[in-house]
């Protein structure tokens, strides 16, 4: 039997700690405002969305390879990581208007080599889903699209937040992107945990 509340108690946890998709969307949101990440926002969306499908898809195909891809996914996605924790570390302080980072396409790519929503769908399918819907590819595709849009609404969550503390972070920007690296370093160190 399907348990709704372990699920979604592991889904909300998952969904709303910090990783790549909430941090960067906080942070582009802080320096750009909420309107104008929107567009990074939903590429995230997007792309996440894919990932989802694909790891839907080839779920227990995965579960036999992970040994031989486990390490290079670990290791690019903690390289990616810690080039986003530079990035955040040395931007600017002042409240910038260029978004060329924060576009959709950025968003959709960021999907692809985040590790930790490959681990959040493989979780949830195999500990969660796969069990009691194997084969039913209509709950299946819903399952990916829940596991997605979960995961946009606590981006815009993060990203409200930055939005809200616009000012603040820009007076505090050197904290607040300090803060922000060392999380995001925080995150690639304990791939490897």
């Amino acid at each position: 039997m399907f348990s709704w509340i372990q699920f979604l108690s592991y889904v909300f946890v998952t969904a709303a700690t910090p990783g790549p998709n909430n941090l960067i969307s906080m942070s582009n949101a802080a320096r750009l405002g909420l309107r104008k990440s929107f567009p990074f926002n939903l590429g995230i969306f997007t792309g996440f969305f894919a990932v989802m499908l694909l790891c839907t898809l080839f779920c227990a195909t995965l579960s036999e390879i992970i040994p031989a891809v486990k390490t290079p996914m670990i290791i690019t996605g903690a390289a990616y990581m810690l080039w986003l924790a530079w990035k955040i570390f040395s931007s600017s302080s002042e409240i910038e208007d260029d978004d060329r980072h924060g576009n959709y396409i950025s968003g959709i790519v960021l999907q692809f080599v985040n590790p930790k929503i490959y681990i959040y769908c493989i979780v949830s399918m195999e500990a969660y889903i796969l069990p009691c819907y194997q084969g039913q590819w209509g709950i299946l595709l819903f399952f990916a699209f829940l596991l997605a849009f979960v995961g946009f609404l606590f981006n815009m969550l993060w990203a409200s937040l930055g939005s809200v503390l616009r000012v603040l972070f820009s007076k505090y920007a050197k904290i607040t992107n300090t803060v922000m690296a060392l999380l995001l370093v925080y995150c690639a160190v304990y791939l490897f945990i």
